[in-house]
């Protein structure tokens, strides 16, 4: 896979965003102005675009992470593990220390396995049961090897 990070809005990512949250879940207000702030994180299969995010700073250090989603064909080979870690990679280089999610409560599980946090704040978007959870991007997150001496 290749990751092409922009400033504005690729056509892929619009197409892969409706293809997976309209069509496919339903939801109706996918587009917004926050597309207009963020980076735009897209995934490719040699030139087939496969899945997408966005990342846009949001208080201080704090960035948020959004609009993660990726097409059937390409589900269940990590690449929505490999995307948020791309968003984190860039967001740690444009000076976060810090990065929020607004989850959809059925997919928790995923983001927990990536180190994130439920933050306590339960709600619904379009009538889906969200939830925001977040994580640390510096130091350790508790998953990594032990030195060990020899």
């Amino acid at each position: 896979m290749q990751y092409e990070v922009s400033e504005a809005i690729p056509e892929d990512a619009k197409a892969i965003r409706k293809a997976v949250f309209v069509e496919e879940q339903g939801f109706h207000n996918e587009f917004d102005l926050t597309d207009d702030v963020s980076l735009h994180i897209v995934a490719y299969d040699g030139d087939d675009p496969a899945g997408v995010c966005r990342i846009f700073p949001d208080r201080g250090k704090t960035w948020t992470l959004g609009r993660l989603a990726v097409l059937k064909p390409y589900r269940g080979q990590h690449l929505g593990a490999n995307l948020v870690g791309k968003a984190e990679e860039t967001a740690r280089s444009r000076g976060a220390d810090r990065l929020t999610l607004h989850a959809q409560e059925r997919v928790a599980g995923f983001y927990k396995s990536l180190d994130y946090r439920d933050m306590g704040i339960h709600d619904q978007d379009e009538g889906c049961p969200h939830m925001w959870m977040d994580k640390l991007l510096t130091g350790s997150t508790g998953n990594e090897p032990e030195d060990q001496a020899s």
